[in-house]
């Protein structure tokens, strides 16, 4: 029996990826990767290097895609008025972000809580309302203030909090080195701003349930 493509194995899964590209913005950046080449003492037009001013775009285009989703529609395509009042906690979300300064990754996990006040949403918006910010020219700090206040203006709750511990390539692969640091950024509002509050949200992020 004949190999399968990659193509046809991922439709026998039942899923085909499908990756969509503007592709005028693809070959505008893809123009300027063949001087950068150059400049790097590279030949672009070897035969490992052919292709990757396209791949590049590409990859650029998807890792800034964020800039054209609106996280707070996400939030109102799925929220449900509903009497609780209780803390929900949403934590270890894969983050993958690029450092607006040197645009080299910047990867880790946020962990976000809010309050409901009369609405609450469904939980995988919350990841995507963190891929919407991520997903852009970015610095830690911002990143983290974007998150809370969309989900604070957009679901009006009690109070938000985001907890954010990321590594990032510009201090691990150039500069200092540091290949073990984690950068530890957060954010609150309502009521987390109590400290009674606030410690039993982070008991939460740190707690095991082994």
């Amino acid at each position: 029996m004949d190999k399968l493509t990659s193509f046809e194995e991922e439709e026998q899964e039942g899923y085909i990826k499908i990756d969509r590209y503007n592709e005028k913005q693809v070959q505008d950046i893809a123009a300027h990767y063949p001087a950068i080449l150059e400049s790097l003492g590279e030949n672009p037009a070897r035969e490992g290097l052919v292709k990757t001013p396209e791949r590049v775009a590409k990859a650029l285009q998807f890792l800034t895609h964020g800039y054209d989703i609106d996280a707070a529609n996400v939030l109102r395509s799925a929220m449900f008025e509903e009497d609780y009042s209780q803390m929900v906690v949403v934590k270890d979300i894969e983050v993958y972000s690029m450092c607006e300064h040197h645009m080299l990754p910047f990867f880790g996990k946020a962990h976000i809580a809010y309050i409901p006040n009369g609405h609450i949403v469904g939980l995988s918006k919350i990841p995507r309302v963190v891929d919407a910010f991520a997903r852009r020219l970015q610095v830690q700090e911002r990143l983290t203030n974007e998150i809370r206040d969309c989900i604070h203006d957009t679901l009006k709750p009690a109070g938000v909090a985001v907890v954010m511990e990321c590594k990032h390539m510009c201090m691990a692969m150039r500069g200092v080195q540091k290949q073990n640091s984690v950068t530890t950024t957060s954010a609150f509002t309502g009521a987390f701003q109590n400290d009674v509050t606030r410690s039993e949200f982070l008991r939460l992020i740190t707690a095991s349930l082994d």
